[in-house]
């Protein structure tokens, strides 16, 4: 190893001061070369991956944020809709949408029962209603009664055609209507 050394030594004796200066650049710049790609440039592209993972996690925290808001707005509208079944009247929805189209002057044409999906802790009633030759302002009027009666219904599909064969603004309307009952 000293063998070695010596002949470095020997070398670089031999050499003028320019070629020495030139010689030693060009090694230091070999050192700055090797230590950017073996140790840098790994540091800093690892840097790089941990503020892109703190930034992800920032984001992800930010959206469970937002998503642990808005749970708790869906629990509470959800103990709000449980509390008025619980605590609102029962009754036939039948009778109760035959009341209410008495009360908007709407002859209701038909209500037929229809298959409603199977729940854990509530029984939900479905009937399609269809009203012919109805007025907009009579349509709003028993929809507005049927959203806001004191037994819970909620107006789940709706759809309201004009006739065209008439000069006067009527309109045929279907919707179907669901009530809640706990099991």
């Amino acid at each position: 190893m000293s063998d070695l050394f010596e002949r470095i030594r020997t070398a670089l004796g031999g050499l003028a001061p320019r070629e020495r200066l030139l010689l030693g650049a060009t090694a230091a710049m070999l050192l700055v070369a090797l230590l950017w790609f073996a140790l840098l440039r790994p540091a800093l592209a690892h840097v790089r991956d941990a503020e892109a993972r703190v930034a992800n996690a920032e984001r992800d925290l930010e959206v469970a944020r937002r998503l642990q808001g808005d749970l708790a707005d869906v629990q509470g509208r959800l103990g709000t809709v449980e509390r008025r079944i619980r605590e609102g009247p029962k009754g036939n929805i039948f009778t109760t949408l035959e009341e209410l189209a008495q009360k908007s002057a709407v002859k209701v044409e038909s209500m037929e029962p229809q298959a409603a999906p199977a729940q854990d802790r509530y029984r939900e009633t479905k009937v399609q209603v269809v009203l012919k030759q109805v007025t907009l302002a009579q349509t709003v009027s028993f929809l507005h009664g049927i959203e806001s009666a004191p037994q819970l219904l909620s107006v789940k599909s709706l759809r309201i055609r004009t006739r065209s064969e008439q000069k006067e603004d009527l309109l045929d309307v279907t919707f179907t209507v669901s009530s809640f009952e706990l099991i």
